[in-house]
């Protein structure tokens, strides 16, 4: 519940709602300014921006999705920097047709996503526009703040969980058809990821981000952040179960669909060579780690399947 008095206007009587349906995942709202919790360690802070037509249309999303997905994908920058939540902000803009039940709505699945990684909805904004959009700034503290610059010639090149959920959703929305309620779910509920990055970076992890530009785009990105090589080898790639049918719909192998696909929000991380840990991890934490290539001393990345090279583009969040 808002611990501030708010005056009269619509505004904050849409607050007063949203501050109501939030319970405990909501801090002291109502201020102008919010005031982040102090944490061990550097403060590091992220914000990401969801807009409808871009990253979500409104028919394939109930409200509650879309604002969990948007702060989901926010605090997936902060699980790669390894860093423990401290709490959010969310600048929300609704076109006139929104009611104020659907912006309630909104909130709770943002409330739901800040409830999961540990942390609360510290304040924001509400605006009126032609879309929906949904920015939302993260703050978290790290005692020692990972980033995409570190790997060296000799890690191994490893990845969390499973890709290509959310592409198969989005393939199935595309052609009109309903995804399996797998695949949906991978793409309006991603997972949280904060355990078991902070437990890569206490185990040796040497540069490690999330995968939300595909595989092939963020591959690209570590690589030049690190100045180093990247060979990964496709076939080796852990896929989500929703792949299959979606890559044979489209005549494309199941690997290259998901390494393709983008907003799995998983962790891309290298590792030292002598790693043996993938076990240990999926102990501690619950998620697979699987080993999928290797950093060189040359520049730029090359993917492989069965020993071919293949290009694999970066993802466009352009729907």
């Amino acid at each position: 519940m808002t611990s501030v008095a708010l005056g009269g206007s619509r505004e904050f009587d849409s607050i007063r709602a949203i501050a109501d349906a939030l319970g405990d995942a909501a801090g002291r709202l109502g201020d102008d300014t919010a005031a982040v919790p102090q944490g061990e360690g550097t403060l590091v802070v992220s914000t990401d921006v969801s807009v409808e037509g871009v990253h979500f249309r409104r028919g394939w999303l109930t409200p509650a999705d879309i604002g969990f997905r948007a702060t989901a994908s926010a605090l997936s920058d902060l699980a790669a920097a390894a860093c423990v939540p401290a709490g959010i902000t969310a600048a929300v803009v609704v076109p006139s047709e929104f009611t104020e039940a659907q912006l309630v709505e909104l909130m709770q699945g943002v409330g739901s996503a800040a409830r999961m990684a540990g942390c609360r909805v510290l304040g924001g904004d509400l605006s009126g526009g032609t879309v929906v959009s949904v920015a939302v700034t993260v703050f978290g503290h790290s005692v020692r703040p990972m980033s995409r610059v570190g790997a060296v010639a000799g890690d191994g090149i490893w990845v969390t969980g499973v890709l290509g959920g959310a592409r198969a959703a989005l393939r199935a929305w595309l052609d009109g058809r309903e995804p399996v309620p797998d695949a949906r779910e991978a793409f309006a509920h991603p997972p949280a990821r904060h355990a078991v990055a902070r437990w890569l970076a206490a185990h040796g992890a040497t540069a490690q981000m999330d995968i939300s530009d595909g595989l092939g785009g963020d591959a690209q990105h570590l690589a030049a952040a690190s100045d180093v090589g990247l060979r990964i080898e496709l076939e080796r790639l852990p896929v989500h179960p929703a792949v299959g049918a979606e890559a044979g719909r489209l005549k494309q192998d199941p690997a290259l669909f998901a390494a393709v696909g983008g907003e799995d929000y998983e962790v891309l991380v290298t590792l030292p060579r002598d790693f043996a840990g993938a076990e240990a991890c999926l102990e501690a934490t619950g998620v697979p780690l699987t080993r999928i290539g290797a950093v060189r001393r040359d520049a730029g990345v090359v993917c492989t399947l069965m020993g071919a090279v293949v290009p694999v583009p970066g993802f466009e969040h352009r729907l």
